[in-house]
């Protein structure tokens, strides 16, 4: 009973945070992992349980789909692609080699969500670049995303940036249309693949839909900067937790 009190909640939580700030990613998969679901599984189970929410969140910013297509297609097309091959790359990672890779990985997302925002400042004081150069930043971020994906919205508004757009809404927009590019070749992969823990995965998703959705309906009366703050302070307390659980 407590586990499924235990992921509920967290994919719950995931959902409300991934609405405002990003980083549900540090709620659902160390959840899964300490109830005792594999890693390289609890990987696959959370990107599918939160691709509802993704789903939705796309949906919302639907309009951003008609703006500049030139720029989105290409975008699109790269997270497509990289989601795809970061899957079939942690499908091919054995289970012990992704196991002893996790603290690192959680660790790289907690840096990202971390200095997200100062990078997305400092990269604010540069002109704007050809659209190419934030198509080939693009990669990176969706083969990582398409791997494990912590911190990748940041990341994502970060590179978006160069775009010259200061538009939060729209930058929110593109970032959510890229993010459910990636995680849906990710997801099929993932599917295919035969590793997704089905039954923890639909009652996640239905929580994380349930999160998503209650918290956009109240995102004005909360503070975005106190939710980051603790969401980073969730993302270095669970590096921590993987560490000591890995190698302790």
């Amino acid at each position: 009973m407590f586990t499924w009190v235990l992921l509920t909640g967290a994919a719950f939580l995931a959902g409300g945070i991934n609405a405002i700030a990003g980083g549900g990613t540090f709620f659902t998969f160390p959840a899964l992992v300490f109830t005792g679901t594999p890693p390289l599984a609890a990987n696959a189970t959370s990107t599918v349980a939160l691709w509802p929410g993704s789903v939705a969140s796309a949906w919302g910013y639907r309009s951003v789909m008609r703006e500049d297509p030139g720029a989105l297609v290409p975008l699109i097309a790269v997270s497509l692609a990289g989601g795809l091959v970061g899957a079939l790359a942690a499908l091919a990672t054995p289970g012990d080699t992704f196991a002893k890779l996790v603290p690192f990985l959680v660790a790289f997302g907690a840096l990202l969500f971390t200095f997200g925002d100062r990078l997305r400042a400092r990269l604010e004081r540069f002109g704007q670049p050809s659209r190419w150069i934030v198509v080939l930043a693009q990669v990176p971020i969706a083969l990582y995303g398409g791997y494990l994906g912590g911190g990748i919205g940041l990341l994502m508004l970060a590179a978006l940036t160069l775009l010259g757009g200061r538009d939060l809404h729209r930058l929110n927009g593109l970032k959510s249309v890229l993010g459910l590019a990636i995680n849906l070749t990710a997801t099929a992969a993932f599917i295919v693949a035969g590793i997704v823990e089905w039954p923890r995965a639909l009652v996640m998703a239905v929580a994380a839909s349930a999160g998503g959705y209650l918290t956009a309906r109240f995102a004005l009366r909360l503070e975005v900067r106190l939710v980051k703050r603790m969401v980073i302070v969730i993302g270095w307390a669970m590096t921590a937790a993987f560490f000591v659980k890995t190698f302790g």
